[in-house]
């Protein structure tokens, strides 16, 4: 894979900065200098010989819609190395769902380049230090939040709960990170508690979702799925890529069926 391939994918909104920064460390030392017509990657897509871009994330992609959606991949690898390494362990669970993850919604390749780039990430993470890179994943953070809409650093965060779930425990240190995440990205620092509180029964969950005390009026609980309706809707990832859109469909769903809990529970329609 010819160096550099990610990083002019990169260009634009995450030229410079702390995550074309990372970028430039990671895959400058991951990918050799080999370049040819045709080369694929998981990641930073295949040249035809037209000049457009196919993503081997599936089908032919806009240069801004590419360069859009590579942005938020490698941040998600970012930030999913952050969690993973929040309890000072990394957990076998953790990145076999990353793999698995990677490889269902993207394929083998991207499964592959995705181990490769968070092993690098770990490593980056011993050479600087904890201090350090919560600086660095801090200031990552501020960019992410200065070049994503709100609902894809909010489909972010739905990954990366998914990520601290894998081990079948929520640590109160990932949950820490979490929220570091959520407010450097200028997110409410309540997203974090709805979203792990996603798929559950109960109808303790189900107000935890909505972000709703059960004391709540009913027209305070129609407001507050109105807010989530509108920060979660799957159309407003489209652009990132029919997988994506597809796993904020699922979280959407999970949302209504919270509602669709509490609405029963107090005989609302």
């Amino acid at each position: 894979m010819a160096k550099g391939k990610w990083i002019g994918l990169l260009a634009g909104s995450f030229l410079g900065g702390p995550v074309g920064a990372l970028a430039g460390f990671v895959l400058g030392y991951l990918f050799d200098d080999e370049s040819s017509a045709g080369e694929s990657s998981a990641f930073g897509g295949r040249t035809g010989g037209d000049g457009g871009k196919r993503s081997a994330f599936g089908g032919e992609e806009r240069p801004q819609q590419s360069e859009e959606r590579n942005g938020f991949l490698f941040s998600l690898m970012i930030l999913a190395a952050h969690v993973i390494a929040a309890d000072g362990k990394i957990m076998h669970s953790e990145m076999e769902y990353v793999r698995g993850f990677l490889k269902h919604t993207f394929g083998e390749d991207a499964s592959r380049e995705g181990d490769e780039i968070l092993k690098k990430l770990f490593e980056q993470k011993r050479q600087i230090g904890d201090y350090n890179w919560q600086n660095q994943t801090t200031q990552c953070c501020m960019q992410m939040a200065g070049v994503m809409t709100v609902e894809q650093r909010t489909q972010l965060m739905a990954f990366l709960v998914e990520i601290s779930k894998a081990d079948g425990k929520v640590t109160d240190d990932e949950i820490d990170a979490l929220r570091m995440i959520a407010v450097s990205m200028n997110l409410n620092i309540n997203i974090v508690s709805q979203l792990l509180n996603l798929g559950g029964s109960s109808l303790d969950e189900a107000y935890k979702v909505l972000g709703v005390s059960p004391d709540a009026s009913d027209d305070e609980v129609r407001r507050a799925y109105k807010k989530m309706v509108l920060q979660h809707h799957p159309d407003r990832v489209a652009t990132l890529g029919d997988d994506i859109k597809a796993a904020a469909e699922k979280k959407f769903k999970e949302i209504a069926e919270a509602k669709d809990r509490i609405y029963a529970a107090r005989g609302m329609k």
